[in-house]
């Protein structure tokens, strides 16, 4: 597959893995250890960098326009590190900020968010648009937390994860129609 102003870049022998169904638009750089599941999108003038841990992005989810993804290396007080994990059917909104956090499946992060080192968005819960997520801080499957720093709002009902799973579908299929007309 050949991407359009895309760099793709492999740093200390780690070369991203992209699955053909995905959609990467113009613009993205992706460095270093990435995992790309089947139908993901990457959307314009995106950053995924993993060049002192790794990224892994489940099938399905979506990184909209201008986010970046980063993870953290080894630190004394964390051998490990700080690693991205991205679960499937998840949506991040546009110019948000990733940085070495878990998003469990259909985990939704509002526009221009701030997930931090260490934290966890669990299932069909949601980091509102603007909000910071502060290290370490976990919210808890189908709850609403907005502010900075994040709190609890409310729990999401079952019609607002619905409706976060229509969006998915959205991505899913707006990604194949951006891809087609790249490709051309």
């Amino acid at each position: 597959m050949t991407y359009q102003d895309v760099s793709i870049i492999s740093v200390n022998a780690k070369t991203p893995v992209i699955h053909p169904s995905a959609f990467i638009a113009p613009g993205c750089r992706i460095i270093g250890n990435v995992t790309i599941g089947a139908d993901v999108s990457i959307w314009y003038n995106c950053v995924l960098r993993a060049d002192v841990s790794h990224i892994i992005i489940g099938a399905r989810s979506n990184i909209q326009d201008g986010s970046v993804v980063h993870c953290d290396g080894p630190m004394p007080h964390r051998p490990e590190g700080f690693p991205t994990i991205i679960g499937e059917d998840v949506l991040i909104g546009h110019m948000a900020m990733v940085h070495g956090c878990t998003l469990a499946d259909r985990a939704f992060v509002g526009l221009k968010a701030t997930v931090m080192n260490g934290c966890r968005i669990g299932s069909d819960a949601m980091l509102a648009a603007g909000a910071l997520l502060t290290e370490n801080k976990e919210i808890p499957d189908r709850e609403l937390w907005a502010g900075a720093p994040a709190r609890r709002v409310r729990d999401i009902d079952d019609a607002q994860a619905a409706g976060m799973q229509m969006g998915v579908a959205h991505y899913v299929m707006n990604g194949r129609l951006h891809k087609a007309a790249i490709e051309g």
